[in-house]
């Protein structure tokens, strides 16, 4: 994973910006109360991490991408994956598809089961997803990808918003006219991450292009890549002119990040990271609710790359080839009652 060392992809340092963020903005008449937004991510932010998330002070964390047809055929994983549950401030379902009935049809089952927002998913790289011509692979055809986006608007009285990538290769960086045919269409914000498709997660993010965008739209506009920590935030920032951050893979293993990332940002500090005990306490409900939600089974199996995570990202002072014997020996165990006495034996 990218460190923070305070510097940007130019490799200058970052810059302070001129004024402190305020502490929230709206998205089609809902308040979003901070400026940093939690990614949805397949395999990750699922209703328990969510969960631990807003609990930590997040105020936006999106589901994983929800397919829009298996999700109207009622298949059981892809349900879940859209699992509303309770006490989240927010409820953000992102859906991908690549007819505009199915995108329809998922929409306005989102709003039914208490979405708050909806959010359109044309930026996903994955070969699975472009190979089925959804994700990124929208982003070859800007009228399909407009046909999509008003199905979405039209089935729906909340608001629809719309992640994206640059484009599709560098000879086709076309997101400042997918975001301005959005913005017609009914959209109400837009978050790009600043690679495109070809990129993958490879390479330094072009956070500069991501000023295009906000350029070609009167939207709110949310950069997304590489951000890790106060410097790049602030750089990200600094470089697209947008509106707020979204984070991705920095919140592996870190849940709390966003909302301490929100701090940062307002108080024009450095991130305060939870402390050893702290970290433990997140973790441990963070499996507890897995459990609660997934079965002990399923719920442990799940888990695993959180708890890796976790023990990546502890802060305690052993050795690199000792956090991965760690993690090797707590993520092969297949009792719910041994990793958590494991973990806690770790943190001790």
């Amino acid at each position: 994973m990218r460190k923070d060392y305070g510097t940007g992809p130019s490799g200058t340092s970052a810059k302070r910006p001129s004024h402190r963020m305020n502490p929230g903005f709206d998205i089609g008449g809902v308040r979003i109360a901070g400026r940093v937004l939690t990614a949805p991510m397949t395999g990750v932010s699922d209703l328990p991490f969510r969960r631990a998330a807003s609990k930590c002070g997040a105020a936006y964390v999106a589901t994983e991408m929800v397919a829009c047809e298996t999700f109207a055929h009622g298949r059981p994983d892809v349900v879940r994956r859209a699992a509303i549950g309770e006490g989240l401030p927010l409820m953000v379902v992102q859906l991908v598809g690549r007819e505009a009935r199915w995108i329809a049809k998922g929409a306005a089952m989102a709003e039914a089961a208490g979405a708050d927002i909806i959010d359109l998913n044309m930026g996903c790289p994955a070969k699975e997803v472009t190979g089925g011509l959804s994700g990124s692979a929208l982003m070859r055809d800007l009228d399909h990808a407009e046909c999509l986006i008003a199905a979405a608007v039209g089935a729906t009285s909340r608001p629809v918003t719309l992640k994206m990538r640059l484009g599709w290769d560098d000879a086709s960086r076309n997101a400042p006219e997918l975001a301005a045919r959005a913005e017609a269409a009914g959209v109400k914000a837009i978050t790009v991450h600043a690679r495109t498709r070809q990129q993958f997660y490879k390479g330094l993010p072009d956070w500069r292009a991501v000023a295009e965008v906000k350029a070609a739209t009167n939207l709110p506009v949310i950069v997304n890549g590489d951000v890790y920590g106060a410097a790049s935030a602030r750089e990200a920032l600094n470089q697209s002119g947008a509106n707020a951050i979204m984070i991705g893979r920095g919140a592996y293993g870190r849940p709390w990040i966003a909302a301490a990332l929100d701090r940062a940002l307002q108080d024009d500090s450095e991130i305060a990271e939870p402390d050893l005990s702290a970290r433990l306490a997140i973790a441990l409900d963070h499996f507890a609710d897995s459990l609660r939600f997934y079965g002990d089974m399923l719920g442990l199996k799940v888990f695993r790359k959180h708890l890796g995570w976790y023990i990546e990202n502890a802060p305690w002072p052993l050795s690199p080839e000792a956090r991965r014997a760690a993690k090797s020996t707590l993520c092969r165990m297949n009792s719910p009652a041994e990793v958590e006495a494991g973990l806690i034996a770790l943190w001790s």
